[in-house]
């Protein structure tokens, strides 16, 4: 298949590069060149450049029969790639996110309620991530209708992962010794491995899908993700769980200083999406344990360092005040 790619040199564009060459198709990837240019030169891939908010026709005059757009995030902008495209793909993959759905103590599938965004003009996506990526599905669908497939990944975890969410307790882990690990300990978690995911992807377009799908990992706890990790990597680590409100008091942040922990039940209750419709489509989930160990590679071959996350110093001050209190 000719397919193009919007975006494609980073994390999850650059997983469905590798998937997607392995398949041998022809790719083509439109972005601003900015990460990674010439990336997958080597292997033929043909580069057009050009910023996504007014400089989309660039792809005139290409034709594909799949586009995968991995970096919309801005209603406005993808209307504008989608309009440009319309006549030039057969098919039309969007890559949102769980986050559209309204949080749901019993879990989400595809009909669950999504997120409204609150004012039609705002292109704040730092504060409506998942409002706008709502919209921009709808966006698709208006121009692509049949042919467009929207996916609904959860977490996405791998090696190139630019968030370091998962990275850093690969990390954490391996140094051994007590591990801070935040209460509460059995708070709904679901990882993907972004090979996974982009393995799905591909055969969606393959397979000529339509609709929506969720694509989450495995339903486990917080503290399932940890147990994995250790027995994976054989890591000589221990958690010792300490109480959020302790936490919080202390001023430690969610996501920031404690990557993937998610007290807030509004949160924790997206980490309950049904994927069972992207099952029976042919998603096929690794081990989380295999993403740890793909992960500790990656980390080790580019001597890649984590941004996010607790200083050993800060960690071992909290511990030690923990076991005080």
């Amino acid at each position: 298949m000719r397919i193009c790619i919007l975006g494609g040199t980073r994390f999850i564009g650059r997983h469905l590069v590798e998937e997607a060459l392995r398949r041998r198709h022809r790719v083509t990837l439109f972005n601003r060149g900015r990460s990674n240019p010439g990336l997958f030169g080597p292997a033929g891939v043909r580069e057009v450049h050009g910023d996504r908010d007014g400089g989309i026709d660039a792809l005139a005059g290409l034709r594909f029969d799949a586009v995968i757009d991995t970096s919309g995030y801005v209603p406005r902008i993808v209307a504008a790639s989608a309009r440009t495209l319309r006549d030039a793909t057969d098919r039309y993959l969007f890559v949102s996110t769980v986050s559209v759905y309204e949080p749901a103590p019993g879990g989400v599938d595809e009909g669950s309620p999504l997120r409204r965004l609150p004012d039609p003009r705002s292109e704040d996506v730092d504060t409506y991530y998942g409002e706008l990526k709502a919209v921009c599905e709808r966006v698709v669908r208006d121009v692509f209708g049949p042919r467009c497939v929207v996916v609904r990944p959860g977490i996405v975890a791998g090696p190139h992962d630019p968030t370091d969410r998962f990275t850093y307790w690969v990390q954490r882990l391996r140094r051994g010794g007590e591990v801070l690990a935040p209460e509460p300990r059995g708070n709904p978690l679901q990882l993907i491995d972004v090979r996974d995911l982009s393995a799905f992807m591909l055969g969606a377009v393959e397979q000529g899908l339509d609709g929506t799908y969720n694509a989450t990992g495995r339903p486990t706890t917080f503290a399932g993700m940890l147990d994995a990790t250790i027995e994976a990597l054989s890591a000589a680590a221990v958690p010792r769980w300490v109480d959020a409100s302790f936490l919080a008091a202390r001023g430690i942040a969610p996501g920031r200083d404690l990557p993937l922990w998610m007290p807030d039940e509004a949160a924790a209750s997206l980490m309950r999406a049904d994927s069972s419709r992207a099952a029976a489509a042919g998603l096929n989930l690794r081990p989380l344990g295999d993403t740890a160990r793909a992960v500790a590679r990656w980390v080790d071959d580019e001597h890649h360092e984590v941004t996010i996350g607790l200083e050993p110093e800060r960690e071992r001050d909290l511990l030690a005040a923990a076991a005080r209190a």
